[in-house]
């Protein structure tokens, strides 16, 4: 079973892919960018662009019946490591089941976003 996840809770793909595919027991959600998914526009700052990303990750799982708890594994890229402090505490009072994570610092993001997350999840 494969299922294309779709919700107007999270922003729009910006490209030739989904938001999120559920296999039957794991969700594959492709990086969640801090977009306001009614206005589209990016939230200013570390702060702001990571609580909006967990609002649109959490937004995703419920819409595809998946909660944070069920999910076993993030990867994480900032644009700059100095706002790694901010971004893991923000991070890590959502993520409380502590799922494995990586992060890394890229040069670049989609739209100059400062931080994506993606997700995988298991029921």
């Amino acid at each position: 079973m494969r299922k294309i996840v779709h919700t107007d809770m999270a922003p729009a793909a910006i490209g030739p892919y989904s938001q999120a595919i559920d296999t039957g027991n794991t969700l594959y959600q492709s990086g969640m960018l801090g977009v306001d998914p009614v206005t589209g526009v990016l939230a200013e700052g570390i702060v702001e662009q990571t609580k909006q990303i967990i609002k649109n990750i959490d937004n995703l799982l419920k819409a595809a019946g998946y909660s944070k708890d069920d999910v076993v594994k993030t990867t994480c890229f900032i644009a700059d490591m100095g706002d790694f402090a901010t971004f893991n505490e923000i991070y890590g009072a959502y993520f409380t089941s502590k799922p494995a994570r990586s992060c890394v610092a890229v040069k670049t993001l989609p739209k100059n976003a400062l931080a994506e997350v993606e997700v995988i999840a298991v029921k």
